[in-house]
């Protein structure tokens, strides 16, 4: 199975299965003398992991990283720097049950990759969905790690915005609170909501959807290139290809359809610092594919957990109609733990046309009157 890799000078290639003995991934094209320690990286793997609430699956994974190579101590300080080689991370795989699945291992879970897979190669998976499992977006969140520290300055930060039909006031936005609540919630009134809509849909034995937003604040101005190396269509295919997303949007995305001319475009003036100063940001922080110097804004959406107690129709290998009840652990809404995720495709898009722009125009900026 080929297409394990993302990136092009920032390049992240991931292995393992949600039931095998690891995962882990390769991180290429880092540049030397960053301090990079297995903590740095931890920090973002304890928000994306299992079992830290109710509302999450209790699949209890420590998720404990280490870095296999491409660190060194500094020569003289003696903290530990990246080489500028490539940097391997794995994560040993602890709390596997693969009895679990073993009552459909030759049916098709509705909703799943289950049949895809089979149809195309022949063979899968099916304990946990093996490479399809959004296990393996453990290895992304550790490679975000790492690209944070790749572009100066850069700070990005995910929330929930809606579970199923529930929306947050967006008057109410307070990024402080985010890592309080169970929900990456940024809207205190919304908490307690969520969580009596979430403990119905878990009881039920059903799941439900989410919508996350993603905000990165300190974008330097000018990364991207047209036609086909857009920093939003990069962002938008890393964060396609997280588990369960169905739909992506940049800066306004669709509601962009409803406004006028007058109302989308975001218009400029002279900021007292000498630089050009936008009135607004319908366009997320991107015009052209190329960046503004403003945040740049994404949200997708995130479908429901195919993996439910209800009953569902489905056939199995041998082309028979059959009847599929999914037991096992897990989430009754995927999109809490997609929060961290979404962070690191973005981070890792940013600083990937970070070290892109470097290497053709080093750096060099053109500003408006200089």
């Amino acid at each position: 199975m080929s297409h394990n890799s993302f990136g092009h000078l920032f390049r992240v290639t991931t292995f393992g299965e949600s039931h095998g003995p690891a995962i882990g991934c390769v991180v290429d094209g880092c540049p030397p003398g960053l301090p990079l320690t297995e903590a740095d990286i931890q920090h973002d793997l304890d928000r994306r992991k299992p079992g830290q609430s109710r509302f999450t699956t209790q699949r209890r994974e420590a998720d404990e990283v280490k870095i296999l190579s491409g660190v060194f101590p500094h020569p003289e300080s003696g903290e530990q720097i990246t080489t500028g080689t490539s940097i391997g991370l794995l994560i040993e795989n602890t709390d596997q049950r693969s009895k679990d699945y073993g009552d459909i291992k030759d049916k098709y879970r509705p909703g799943h990759a289950d049949f895809a897979y089979d149809v195309k190669y022949g063979v899968r998976d099916y304990r946990g969905g093996g490479r399809s499992s959004a296990r393996e977006t453990a290895m992304r969140v550790a490679a975000g790690a790492i690209a944070r520290k790749v572009v100066p300055g850069l700070v990005v930060r995910g929330a929930v915005v809606q579970i199923g039909p529930h929306r947050i006031n967006r008057a109410n936005w307070d990024w402080s609170i985010i890592n309080d609540n169970p929900f990456f919630c940024p809207d205190a009134a919304m908490v307690d909501v969520f969580a009596a809509y979430l403990d119905g849909v878990r009881k039920s034995g059903s799941s439900i959807g989410a919508v996350i937003e993603v905000v990165a604040e300190g974008v330097p101005a000018g990364l991207g290139a047209p036609v086909y190396g857009k920093l939003d269509t990069d962002i938008a295919a890393n964060l396609m290809s997280i588990n369960a997303v169905k739909g992506v949007e940049i800066g306004d995305g669709f509601a962009a359809a409803e406004l006028t001319g007058e109302q989308n475009a975001d218009e400029l003036r002279m900021g007292n610092d000498g630089r050009p100063l936008f009135l607004s940001n319908h366009a997320g922080g991107v015009v052209g594919g190329i960046s503004t110097g403003q945040a740049v804004i994404a949200r997708f959406a995130v479908k429901p957990t195919s993996s439910i107690l209800t009953p569902r129709q489905t056939i199995d290998r041998a082309g028979h109609e059959a009847d599929i009840l999914t037991r096992g652990r897990h989430d009754p809404c995927v999109g809490l733990r997609a929060v961290p995720v979404g962070e690191a495709m973005v981070a890792c898009a940013i600083a990937d046309h970070y070290l892109r722009d470097r290497a053709q125009t080093g750096g060099v900026r053109h500003w408006p009157g200089a």
